[in-house]
């Protein structure tokens, strides 16, 4: 890789037009990721249904022109953040996913459901996000929480869901995204409703990236894919500009296409190996805060133990003290 950056490390592309945003969606299956992304492109191009498996089977970029003539490219991203999902599968998805992004990412959508609870596991995918791409990530971030019609029908407002259902941990992301959140009601039939969350999003994402230098987002994964399709995209132009048969052409193009896919793999590999190294760290984070537990539990057995001894001791002494009392002579003279 060219430089030697960590994971903190990042860098920025310029956009090719102030008018073009590129969003991914990720969140856990059933959060209704591909649902938002038919509401933001304002049609049903992502498949979307109930169902207890991942609907998305791989990342697919979906482009739509709005009203105002602003470009919006939405990729949605599969069960990334379920347990089932292996580290293979989760290196490759997100190669792909930056494969197409190239030019980076104006902000991370991640859906949340109003529906379901929220879990240890997503709270682990966001640390491996961080882990992924660094914490500068946090700085691209909006919370989308799906499931505003079933507020509705139960007559609650956002506020009392935050109140009454918000998790610690969840709290404690929407503060890293400095609160950049939108509720959505992706079952709406009403296209003024539907446009007007969905231009929320978009307003949060332009505030994204003004605050970000108006840049997407990109690091050494985009920049070593980069500057790869690039090298690639100028080896096959020189090779049909030499003028070789069809066959000759053909088979540079394969070899040009092998090249590209063993970079591809590359990716993947460095994808894998960090989140590998971070599921080390969690899982080493996790057995130093059972250890904490387990000990703050001993400490406590140890502490109701003494009380219990120093309870038993005081009831002893006051029973000493009563029987003395009792054997003690009541009343009267004593003759000499």
């Amino acid at each position: 890789m060219g430089g030697s950056l960590t994971d903190d490390d990042w860098e920025v592309a310029s956009s090719s037009s102030n008018e073009v945003r590129t969003v991914v969606l990720v969140g856990r299956t059933g959060n209704g990721k591909s649902a938002t992304g038919n509401t933001i492109l304002g049609r049903k191009v992502f498949t979307s249904k109930a169902s207890s498996s991942a609907v998305s089977t791989t990342c697919e970029l979906q482009t739509a022109e709005l009203n105002d003539g602003q470009i919006v490219n939405v990729i949605d991203t599969p069960g990334l953040f379920d347990l089932s999902a292996g580290s293979e599968f989760v290196g490759k998805e997100i190669a792909k996913c930056i494969d197409l992004a190239q030019d980076g990412i104006h902000a991370v959508i991640v859906v949340f459901s109003v529906r379901t609870r929220f879990t240890k596991e997503e709270e682990t995918a966001l640390r491996s996000l961080q882990t992924l791409f660094g914490n500068k990530i946090v700085d691209y971030m909006i919370v989308v929480f799906t499931g505003g019609d079933e507020l509705e029908d139960n007559q609650e407002t956002f506020e009392d869901y935050l109140g009454r259902e918000c998790p610690k941990p969840l709290k404690e992301i929407l503060l890293l995204c400095e609160n950049r959140f939108v509720l959505f009601d992706n079952k709406t039939k009403d296209e003024r409703k539907r446009f007007g969350q969905v231009q929320q999003l978009l307003s949060l994402v332009d505030m994204v990236v003004s605050r970000n230098g108006g840049r997407p987002y990109t690091d050494e994964l985009f920049a070593e894919l980069k500057k790869g399709a690039m090298e690639l995209h100028n080896q096959q132009r020189e090779v049909e500009s030499k003028g070789y048969s069809i066959g000759e052409i053909s088979e540079f193009k394969k070899q040009i296409q092998q090249t590209y896919d063993d970079q591809l793999k590359r990716i993947t590999e460095m994808v894998e190996s960090k989140l590998k190294e971070a599921t080390t760290r969690l899982e080493q984070q996790l057995a130093e805060e059972q250890a904490a537990r387990l000990k703050a539990e001993n400490n406590a057995m140890l502490a109701q133990r003494r009380s219990d001894d120093e309870i038993r001791k005081l009831r002893e002494h006051l029973e000493k003290a009563n029987e003395e009392l009792r054997k003690r002579p009541q009343g009267g003279c004593v003759i000499l």
